[in-house]
């Protein structure tokens, strides 16, 4: 053994800096024989070095490790592991694959990067992704921790981090076009909208050649490492200097009082179905990491992409738990949306489990006590389970909450009767069991679907420009494009569009549980009708920065309704408890005071013949009375408005109609103008009343 050599530790797992050098740690219990490589440069075909591990002092157990002396921050390395090819026992080895540490911290991807080299005979090294060494002990958090923002107080913003400044009306630098550091350069705009929390689409170094050819993988659900920042992301380039050029980001973000939460993909990985690349996990334990078929000739697909990750195998799920402590240790991250949740709760046969051990394993983690926690509540495989997700302290992407809202607002006929469990945080589906309005994201768009321009716009998807012959992309998108499909010069059709946008940001934003936007849903970003661009890394995806100053009246809009849901005094969730400390969305529920009527008062049948839903509230603290009225009707209706309180001094004043022109549209309480009697409620219109309560001694 070289002088070098010593025999290394089976923990920690990965790439560790040790003092003098760095200890390697693979699992892989199958393998015959490993050997680390070390390489100058990421399109290196010729290893540096090769380091054959001697199972008699470099093997324990299930674990290959070597600590090298020596070795430093930004090496580049990587797996070569030996054993059988035998599908039928789970195993595929290829001791021709160079393989990506499972555990690794960075990767560096070289200009000659083949995704197709994985799948063929032969080796593949000049042409693989490279693990790096990277020594996390290296920044300066400068006091920086997790904000911890209560689910009360939090309005999620989900965004792209490369899509939302690489347009070039951006204004940035060509270089900081698409990073994590133009993302900062923005803070100032997230900050003036209001939003609370940014939700980052993957930022897991993600392969971006898993598309169609000639396109890119743009939205990165494509992972091949859950440790390493998407280099793609990064400024300079550096696979070490990206790890602190993600922290940057966070940091900046948490100083502006904004938490970020990630969008997690561990329900599969980019090695895709028995017949993809080996990049990693396939070619160290295949049975072990993959959910496969009883012959294990094939894989099973519950996320739509080929494989399903073997979540609840203890390994595997050991592999997610730890990536889930790094991200919060290490990268000072607020909180997880797991892709495919469900597909996170079948078993090792792919059948649902009732206490899947992943999920509780997250749940009680004290690394992740802190966090929040998401679950888009189901599977590409059917496996629906919102309202329904395991454990206690989870939220859910509220698909409900979506298309329910959407029926109503486009006008389809019986959506009425589900809209007031919408409004008041869904206690249909979690208010039983102890679950509560905390577990609802409300969300009316997101990345997968129409942004709220297109939904407006669109009866029908445009995805041709996916070269997939627009068969992907969901078919039923409770759309209305309002009379003309597409672009219109119509004055009318383009007047509705813009109050349906208004109906649907109203809606979600007065609405109890905590609202999700989708990134320029408020200047009227288009993706053309296209509802899926996972593979539209170009200006059809990107946040072209001209809409804010074209769409300037819908963003003040926008802006000026999360205050009104935000302000303290006001808002109905968020404001005080008596005798001080925030509410929380449960406490909300149960004593905010509502009375619900149609066009008159007190009387709504919600049969499938009404379009209309008025309702009165007050909140909390006690400070105030509102009284919405929504008409999702062709035509306008007249609703009566009850007596104003008679605890109000000024009675009862209209600070938001949809249907207004700006700035008439959103009115600070102070200026708006006094009603009584009845109100005009115009064609798919909402309109907003509030009455101010003297403070009883």
């Amino acid at each position: 053994m070289s002088s070098d050599l010593k025999t290394g530790t089976t923990y920690p797992l990965g790439a560790s800096f040790v003092e003098g050098g760095v200890n390697f740690c693979v699992y892989s219990p199958s393998a015959t024989a490993m050997t680390l490589l070390f390489f100058d440069d990421a399109d290196d075909g010729t290893p540096a070095r090769r380091i054959p591990l001697d199972p008699k002092v470099h093997r324990t157990f299930h674990y290959w490790h070597v600590e090298v002396t020596g070795a430093v921050h930004g090496q580049l390395y990587g797996w070569k592991a030996e054993g059988p090819y035998d599908p039928s026992r789970r195993l595929r080895f290829d001791g021709e694959k160079l393989l990506i540490d499972p555990y690794g911290r960075g990767v560096a991807v070289g200009e000659n990067y083949d995704r197709a080299a994985g799948s063929v005979p032969g080796d593949n090294t000049a042409l693989a992704m490279k693990s790096v060494a990277v020594d996390c002990s290296r920044y300066d958090w400068r006091g920086d921790r997790p904000i911890g923002r209560p689910w009360s107080e939090t309005i999620i913003y989900e965004m792209h981090v490369g899509g939302f400044t690489r347009h070039p009306s951006s204004g940035l630098a060509e270089d900081m076009r698409g990073t994590y550091r133009g993302l900062v350069e923005k803070i100032p705009y997230l900050q003036s909208l209001g939003i609370t929390a940014v939700e980052l689409l993957p930022v897991f170094q993600f392969d971006e050649q898993d598309c169609p050819p000639g396109l890119s993988n743009y939205w990165g659900y494509a992972p091949v490492s859950f440790f390493s920042p998407h280099l793609g992301y990064s400024v300079t380039g550096d696979p070490a200097g990206v790890v602190n050029e993600f922290r940057d980001m966070v940091r900046a973000l948490h100083a502006a009082g904004i938490e970020v939460i990630l969008d997690v993909v561990y329900n599969h990985t980019a090695e895709g179905d028995e017949r993809g690349p080996t990049f990693s996990f396939r070619g160290l334990e295949d049975g072990v990491y993959y959910l496969q078929e009883h012959s294990g000739l094939r894989y099973s697909n519950y996320s739509g992409t080929g494989n399903t990750f073997n979540a609840n195998h203890s390994v595997a799920r050991r592999v997610i738990r730890d990536s889930l402590r790094y991200w919060v240790r290490e990268m000072h991250v607020d909180g997880f949306r797991f892709d495919l949740a469900s597909a996170l709760t079948r078993s090792e046969t792919g059948e649902p489990m009732q206490s899947p051990p992943l999920i509780w394993a997250i749940e009680t983690d004290p690394v992740l006590a802190g966090t929040k926690l998401i679950a888009e509540a189901w599977d590409a495989a059917g496996l629906y389970q919102v309202g329904n997700f395991m454990g206690e302290r989870w939220s859910e992407w509220n698909g409900r909450f979506r298309d329910d809202v959407r029926d109503f607002v486009r006008g389809t006929r019986g959506a009425v009767r589900h809209l007031p469990a919408r409004l008041l945080g869904s206690p249909d589906l979690y208010g039983p069991d102890g679950r509560g309005p905390e577990q609802s994201i409300n969300f009316v768009t997101a990345h997968d679907g129409f942004t709220l321009n297109d939904l407006v716009s669109y009866n029908e998807k445009h995805n041709e420009a996916n070269l997939e012959g627009n068969r992907d992309g969901e078919n039923h998108n409770r759309s209305w494009n309002c009379g003309v499909e597409g672009p219109t010069d119509n004055p009318e059709i383009e007047a509705l569009r813009i109050r349906q946008i208004k109906n649907f940001f109203a809606i979600n934003l007065l609405s109890i549980g905590a609202p999700m936007l989708l990134m320029g849903d408020e200047v009227r970003r288009t993706q053309q009708g296209n509802n899926n661009v996972y593979c539209q890394d170009n200006e059809l995806s990107w946040f072209d920065w001209g809409d804010v100053s074209r769409h300037a009246h819908l963003l003040r809009f926008v802006q000026g309704l999360i205050r009104l849901r935000s302000d303290r005094e006001r808002g109905m969730t968020m404001d005080d408890v008596a005798g001080g400390g925030t509410v929380t969305l449960e406490e909300l529920v149960a004593q905010t005071r509502i009375q619900w009527h149609g066009v008159r008062l007190h009387e709504h049948s919600w049969s499938d013949d009404d379009f209309s839903l008025a309702a009165t509230a007050r909140n909390v603290a006690d400070t105030y009375v509102m009284h919405v009225m929504l008409n999702s009707w062709r035509e306008a209706l007249v609703f009566e408005v009850p007596p104003a309180p008679t605890r109000s001094a000024s009675g009862w004043v209209k600070v938001m109609d949809t249907a207004a022109a700006p700035p008439g549209d959103l009115v600070p309480i102070g200026e708006a103008d006094p009603v009584a009697g009845e109100v005009e409620v115009g064609p798919h219109s909402i309109v907003l009343l509030l009455a101010e309560l003297r403070r009883l001694i």
